[in-house]
């Protein structure tokens, strides 16, 4: 069966059946491990001491909330290009998950900001540019829901889904472009990874486990998608072929 057979959302909710209790169970495993490892077996860091176990959760949350955006961006363009089924409920899906994994980010990085910069707050070029991801994705939220045909709200959605898309090469790359106090990248990096293995392991794995965390909530949150959708279309039909039988009703003489 190919990609595209998903497309149906007949299909796509048997696989999401399938799929989902296996993505659960690796999930509560992947926290399990993680958790275990960054506050029982990761050491303290020399300068921040126990203030760097924040990092376990403010850096996988900053990495899922732009991998959340980046989803809804490429299923805007398979709703204006392709015009696919399911690409519009993955955006709408996908938005609400992000604005929570961008809120988390903020949140924690101001706590940790608070011990090193002595402030929880900065206007710097990465804070800022965050802030701004996360405003993107409440206008979004916001526009899906004063818009009543989901058709129109889900075009309109994605055309502005990637307009805010400009934002995330300046999110990657505000602490190069700019003298901010956030640190560079010490992950992801072409000469390799600058984090000591006994640290970077446990980070690693709380990433998999947020995002396995992301993929259960984004195939939830679809399927209640298209469910809700059932029901609307279900409601306007029941709608318009009771509207006639009523005014044919009303037109009889009585007795």
């Amino acid at each position: 069966m190919a990609f595209w057979d998903y497309a149906n959302p007949t299909r796509f909710l048997r696989l999401v059946q399938v799929v989902l209790p296996w993505l659960i169970g690796f999930c509560v495993l992947a926290f399990a491990a993680g958790l275990y490892m960054a506050f029982f077996t990761a050491p303290e860091d020399y300068q921040q001491g126990n203030t760097v176990r924040i990092m376990y959760i403010h850096v996988p949350a900053a990495w899922l909330c732009m991998m959340c955006y980046t989803v809804m961006s490429i299923s805007s363009i398979g709703t204006l290009v392709w015009k696919h089924p399911l690409a519009d409920v993955s955006a709408k899906s996908a938005a609400p998950i992000g604005a929570a994994f961008t809120f988390m980010a903020l949140v924690t990085g101001s706590l940790w900001g608070k011990p090193m910069w002595g402030t929880y707050w900065v206007w710097d070029a990465r804070l800022t540019s965050v802030l701004v991801l996360l405003i993107m994705y409440l206008g979004l939220m916001t526009l899906w829901r004063t818009m009543d045909d989901p058709i129109k709200a889900g075009k309109s959605a994605a055309i502005l889904t990637l307009v805010g898309a400009l934002n995330l090469p300046i999110i990657k790359f505000s602490v190069d472009w700019w003298n901010t106090l956030h640190q560079p990248a010490s992950v992801v990096r072409m000469d390799g990874p600058t984090i000591h293995p006994d640290i970077l392991w446990p980070l690693l794995v709380m990433a998999v486990a947020f995002t396995l965390l992301f993929f259960v909530l984004h195939l939830m949150a679809m399927r209640n998608e298209i469910l809700r959708r059932r029901v609307r279309a279900l409601r306007m039909r029941a709608a318009s072929v009771s509207r006639p039988g009523t005014a044919a009703a009303t037109a009889q003489p009585a007795e």
